[in-house]
């Protein structure tokens, strides 16, 4: 079928048979949803070459970045589920407090039911297939509507999905934001969007009409603080890495740099070392290196290209890089200085290989800067005194990683999520399970005359008396 020729009522009635298969599946055991995430990750195994040139197709992504990045973080948590499912899907007893002793209660987790996820271009399979893992684990049939800005990924998903499961099981549809829009205006029982804050906005407000539940994975500009104490060499090596894998094009890269002014030339200079050995380590050029991403699209450098510009004018300071080639979507990884507040690359997120380094006296006023923006996805400190602990508590943000960058991603313990701005709703392992999951308390009382049946009408003086008493004591 062609996508420009998919109309609501097709939509509309696949989600009625998902429905169907949602109600299937509640019953469903632990072994049987692991197999529908065994047949992934055999697949997947088996096409890795096929999802590396996919991704290389669509905007140069090296091979093995896309084995660190994209295949590894699904079969990672394929094998986290493996190990852990059936644990999660068992009730979970919870204690009795006293005035309703001779009762019993637990905690049933039960699927949410058919799930929508849109997903991105920037890790186009990782963060299509992860939530899906998530999904399959909690029993939900799921919508995949995929990024258009990655045809050939989108397309290795719609075929993976389409020879591993049944449409009325887990179905792709692709197509332009208008196909997103159409999908909204159903009644999925929960929609997880990893994208912007400002559609995040409107798949909040879309998901209001039919009171379905979300989860959001923004984004926002996710702070780096160096403190005095930092070993600078290091520091520099990490975010480098943090900051430059997929051309800068990652919701949790760090968005700026804050250091302190002592220190900020020293570490500039570790920074261009850091540059230079991974991406020019034979002096040919960096932008001769295989082993950095090109942009993704002509629309996105075409921004950072007038972000870059819009700082200079105004007296940012190039500290390193500033080259730019159009035909290859290349923006060298550049490093500014001078930054001011009214340059584009201190309003908003980034999202590219420019990284802006800004100074502060004393370690409040950093904090202060972070606390006046909206609260990142990510921060990060590097630190070897007590200062990361008070950055801690008088900071907000989503995830916090002390001396490195983004590999907070990788561990399947931990829940990923923003705050507010910077999202809603955690993912990953358990808390993955757990978003697309009801929580349902469940309490079983003893039959026969129960320790409140005094409560009841009539009301009297007994009863009073035992309700004052609950008051006072419980």
């Amino acid at each position: 079928m062609e996508q420009s020729l998919i109309s609501q009522t097709d939509f509309a009635t696949l989600l009625h048979l998902q429905k169907k298969t949602a109600i299937e599946w509640r019953s469903s055991t632990y072994k049987e949803r692991l197999e529908r995430l065994k047949i992934l990750s055999d697949w997947i195994k088996k096409n890795q070459k096929k999802i590396q040139q996919a991704l290389w197709d669509d905007f140069r992504k090296p091979p093995i970045e896309t084995d660190l990045s994209e295949i590894f973080p699904v079969t990672s948590e394929i094998n986290h589920v493996a190990k852990n499912l059936k644990s999660w899907m068992s009730p979970s007893k919870v204690s009795t407090p006293l005035p309703m002793l001779g009762t019993s209660s637990y905690l049933q987790k039960e699927p949410k039911g058919t799930s929508l996820i849109i997903s991105p271009w920037n890790y186009p399979f990782n963060l299509a297939i992860g939530p899906l893992v998530s999904a399959l684990a909690a029993g939900c049939p799921v919508v995949i509507k995929p990024s258009e800005w990655t045809p050939h990924t989108s397309q290795l998903i719609e075929d993976m999905v389409g020879s591993l499961y049944k449409p009325e099981e887990v179905k792709v549809f692709q197509g332009d934001a208008s196909v997103s829009q159409e999908l909204l205006n159903l009644p999925f029982d929960h929609i997880f969007f990893t994208g912007s804050p400002q559609i995040g906005k409107i798949i909040m407000e879309k998901a209001a009409q039919h009171l379905s539940s979300v989860t959001l994975e923004l984004g926002g500009k996710s702070p780096a603080i160096v403190t005095t104490s930092a070993n600078l060499a290091d520091t520099a090596r990490k975010i480098v890495f943090g900051k430059f894998v997929n051309s800068g094009q990652t919701c949790i890269a760090p968005d700026y740099i804050l250091v302190h002014q002592d220190s900020k030339d020293q570490l500039v200079a570790e920074l261009t070392l850091a540059i230079k050995e991974m991406y020019d380590p034979k002096l040919k050029g960096i932008e001769q290196s295989p082993d950095l991403a090109r942009l993704i699209s002509d629309r996105h450098f075409q921004r950072l290209n007038e972000w870059l510009q819009d700082a200079l004018v105004k007296g940012a300071k190039l500290e390193f890089g500033g080259k730019a080639d159009p035909k290859e979507r290349y923006i060298e990884p550049t490093l500014l200085s001078g930054i001011s507040e009214e340059m584009q690359v201190a309003q908003e997120e980034i999202f590219g290989p420019i990284l802006p380094i800004l100074t502060y006296q004393i370690l409040e006023q950093a904090i202060e800067y972070v606390n006046a923006k909206p609260k990142p996805l990510a921060l990060y400190i590097f630190d070897q005194s007590k200062e990361a602990k008070e950055i801690l508590h008088k900071t907000s943000s989503g995830n916090a990683v002390i001396n490195d960058c983004v590999l907070h991603f990788l561990n399947n313990e931990l829940p990923f999520g923003g705050v507010n701005n910077s999202g809603l709703g955690k993912a990953h392992g358990y808390y993955g399970f757990l978003a697309f999951s009801n929580e349902k308390g469940v309490m079983k009382q003893r039959i026969g005359l129960t320790n409140v049946s005094m409560l009841r009408p009539p009301y009297g003086i007994k009863a009073k008396k035992v309700v004052q008493s609950l008051i006072k004591w419980f």
